[in-house]
């Protein structure tokens, strides 16, 4: 049961399956949590808290599980990601976009402290590089919006 678990959990509910690109497609599923919860930061915040905590909890399982560091199939650090780079900006579909872009590059790139972090072992391994991009997209986002007066 355990296994089962963490599987669903790690995977996004299976998302990590879809071929080729699964974190792209979490990454999406991420943006489609966003949409569900968007107008509420405060269930928007526990949302976000929900992702990085359960990432937390199966992603080290999960390597285990697929006996890989970092399986492809372990999906849940993009969403979580993807999560935190909308935290607190103001909704725009424009934003959105340019946010799953920047994430998407920043992830792939794992910019200081993220190519050295998703070294650790377990569950910090393969939610901290994640994070990292996903707060860099926010801080950018961040400036952006209030540089152009919230929209891109």
């Amino acid at each position: 049961m355990r296994k089962f678990i963490v599987k669903i959990i790690s995977t996004f509910f299976y998302v990590g399956y879809l071929p080729l690109v699964p974190g792209t497609f979490a990454s999406i599923a991420g943006i489609g949590l966003y949409y569900l919860v968007k107008d509420s930061s405060f269930v928007y915040s526990l949302t976000t808290l929900a992702a990085l905590a359960a990432g937390f909890l199966t992603a080290g399982g999960a390597e285990e599980v697929f006996h890989q560091k970092d399986d492809r199939r372990i999906v849940i650090d993009e969403v979580a990601g993807m999560l935190l780079s909308l935290a607190f900006l103001p909704y725009d579909i424009k934003l959105v976009v340019f946010a799953f872009v920047l994430f998407r590059v920043l992830d792939a790139l794992k910019p200081y402290p993220a190519w050295r972090l998703q070294n650790l072992k377990g569950s910090p391994g393969v939610m901290s590089d994640d994070i990292v991009a996903g707060l860099y997209t926010n801080f950018i986002l961040q400036v952006v919006s209030m540089v152009l007066g919230k929209t891109i």
